[in-house]
């Protein structure tokens, strides 16, 4: 067993871990944040994927202990006192979610290229989710989606505030397309 602390969603866990315990069984199984899906344990599909210190990743390609030290952020962890973020509402608004087992790893990739990238076109949206797969074929909404929170963003933090003005903006052409 290895001992391991980590801040998860604001909140520090330690914990004795088996060294091959991935981060996602461990987010799931013990500290019951069950809003990061398994979808495949290989890494190809992207719905497991979170924020380890400010990068994300796929937490079935991660192990617990190399998140010994860090902070964690989970779907979970993104809504502020019951708030849902800009980028949340969007999927909900604008139908960015079908059977929504894809949507965590979708909003979580999603939420990276908006801090990188505050105004990012449809092309450049696409290229960021590639590593995310919907199974429902919900891309051309998840793209309006992400467009939507993006004209309601003017700065990377105010996603994170959970501010912005998605809601009611008129989708704009480029995601039309």
């Amino acid at each position: 067993m290895t001992h391991i602390k980590v801040n998860v969603d604001g909140t520090t866990y330690e914990d004795d871990v088996e060294p091959r315990l991935l981060l996602a069984h461990y987010l799931r199984d013990r500290l019951g944040l069950t809003g990061t899906p398994i979808g495949c344990d290989t890494s190809n599909c992207g719905a497991c994927t979170v924020d380890l210190d400010g990068a994300t990743v796929k937490s079935c390609s991660v192990l617990a202990v190399q998140a010994d030290g860090g902070e964690v952020t989970t779907i979970q962890g993104l809504a502020r006192d019951g708030e849902w973020t800009a980028l949340q509402r969007a999927f909900h608004e604008r139908h960015g979610l079908q059977c929504g087992y894809c949507t965590p790893g979708m909003i979580m990739a999603a939420r990276d290229l908006l801090r990188e990238n505050p105004h990012p076109t449809s092309d450049e949206v696409r290229q960021a989710l590639e590593g995310n797969l919907c199974r429902c074929t919900g891309y051309q909404n998840i793209v309006r989606a992400v467009l939507a929170a993006a004209d309601g963003e003017n700065s990377p933090g105010r996603a994170e505030a959970g501010q912005g003005a998605a809601s009611g903006q008129q989708v704009t052409e480029e995601a039309t397309a």
